[in-house]
């Protein structure tokens, strides 16, 4: 398709209008494209986004891989593809020895990538092409071959299978983990003995992730600290396969755990410089500045989290995310607003910001992790706001959140900072006597490390720092009643 040409035809006119209106019903694309909805009209739309959907896929041929901040196996994996779908056609065209010299090409490829599934389909087309031509010295030799390729791509599959079950029970719930949790020791056993059997690069990387999956549900973030600083000298010293490994899930994983591990000024300057390996038009981009934001508000380095909070929404995917990913963004936004609030904020801008944190709910499953968060930011506005009522009523359900879902041992810091809150009731909102009482509970709280990933409720600022928030808005006036002010 030729989207830049200048003579007006129907399938432009029909990409433009979806990218202009994305979100446009079909009667609305047909009114725009033939002025009336018939049902003439309607079936001729139907041909048209079969045709304009046919040309689009075969578009796909033509998209670059080159690109290092891609997923960097994919360029080498769709060259594989590529030969064995042109040796498909030759030696169905009876074409054999064009089709010997690529599959012998094709298995070089496959061999240097550790694409094991290809490599077994190439020495089977050999095996089927020299018995063919019974070429007998030669087809006894590749079915040895092949032999060892279906074996080592057994054990690959049994190892994926493993990490693949342990990855869905990652992002199951919180039961789920749990129970996982105590199954991994177990796993890893079993995956490290396939890749000692295997030694080969889908076994380690199967036993790599679901190494780092297991240190991630204890909250042993110094260990994935250590284990993703091991695995990228392994590459630079040429012992990790540079055509398979996916250098921006090891970045992502250190800053995670420098993050998750209180070293947010170390992890955040990590963060900066991996940033150029991950291309924007990625959904991993948008993981990888979710935590590089994280990582800016617990340093406090607060302009820059709103510096990279433009770039995101900038970002032209930004609102393709799913619901979820964008509330999260959302909830984010609405931290860096408060603690960078405008030099002379309106009174409409005020009204808006405390209308959008009322209407956020106070406790979702689908939020979870996030609901200690949007409960302690509306008491922060109404703190703000001196709204004594709000505040009172905030506090009293977050107390109510505690007592139903904050139960666990690995809940320690979030029940403390929930207790430092109910300290400025008990010390009717003296900020000096407020910060004297709490002074243990502090201490307490900063001695506390982080939960493991599986029981956490996230911190978009550390508690620590929203204490010292909650204290300054306290030292600019105690919050009001309703009926004092009247």
């Amino acid at each position: 398709m030729d989207l830049h040409s200048r003579q007006p035809n129907k399938e432009n006119q029909f990409v433009a209008t979806l990218a202009k209106t994305p979100d446009a019903t079909q009667l609305q694309v047909v009114k725009a494209l033939y002025g009336r909805a018939t049902t003439a009209n309607v079936r001729a739309l139907q041909k048209l986004q079969s045709r304009v959907r046919g040309k689009l896929l075969n578009q796909l041929y033509f998209l670059d891989h080159s690109d290092a901040r891609h997923l960097v196996s994919r360029r080498y994996e769709l060259e594989c593809l590529d030969m064995l779908h042109k040796v498909s056609i030759l030696y169905a065209e009876r074409e054999y020895k064009l089709s010997e010299r690529l599959l012998q090409r094709c298995l070089l490829l496959a061999r240097k990538g550790e694409f094991t599934q290809y490599e077994v389909q190439c020495v089977r087309m050999l095996r089927n092409l020299y018995a063919e031509q019974r070429q007998t010295v030669q087809y006894n030799k590749i079915i040895k071959v092949l032999a060892r390729a279906q074996q080592v791509l057994a054990w690959e599959d049994e190892a994926e299978q493993l990490y693949t079950d342990t990855k869905l029970a990652l992002n199951s719930t919180v039961a789920a983990r749990r129970k996982v949790l105590l199954l991994m020791p177990d796993r890893l056993a079993h995956l490290d003995g396939l890749h000692r059997k295997a030694q080969s690069f889908g076994t380690y990387n199967a036993m790599y992730r679901a190494r780092v999956a297991y240190e991630e549900l204890q909250g042993n973030y110094q260990e994935i600290i250590r284990v993703t600083a091991a695995a990228s000298r392994r590459l630079r010293d040429g012992k990790l396969n540079a055509r398979r490994f996916d250098i921006r899930f090891n970045h992502f994983m250190s800053i995670y755990a420098y993050l998750r591990s209180r070293q947010a000024v170390q992890g955040l300057r990590l963060a900066e410089e991996y940033n150029r390996d991950f291309h924007p038009s990625s959904n991993n981009w948008f993981y990888f500045q979710e935590h590089h934001v994280l990582l800016a508000l617990h340093a406090q380095r607060y302009e820059r989290a709103q510096q990279l909070m433009e770039i995101i929404t900038k970002n032209p995917a930004y609102t393709i995310q799913r619901d979820s990913a964008l509330q999260r963004w959302d909830l984010y936004r609405a931290y860096i607003d408060f603690v960078l609030p405008p030099q002379r904020p309106s009174t409409a801008r005020q009204r808006q910001m405390a209308q959008w944190v009322l209407q956020l709910p106070e406790y979702s499953r689908d939020k979870r992790g996030h609901n200690v968060a949007i409960l302690v930011l509306q008491l922060l506005h109404f703190l703000r706001e001196r709204n004594l009522e709000a505040v009172l009523l905030r506090l009293e359900r977050l107390r109510k959140y505690q007592q139903r879902h904050l139960y666990e041992p690995t809940t320690v810091r979030s029940r403390l900072f929930l207790r430092l809150l109910q300290v400025i009731v008990d010390k009717n909102f003296d900020a000096r006597k407020a910060s004297e009482r709490g002074k243990a509970l502090l201490q307490q709280l900063q001695d506390t490390a982080p939960p493991g990933e599986a029981f956490a409720e996230v911190e978009i600022i550390p508690y620590e720092h929203l204490w010292a928030l909650v204290l300054g808005l306290l030292r600019e006036g105690a919050p009001i009643s309703n009926e004092a002010e009247a």
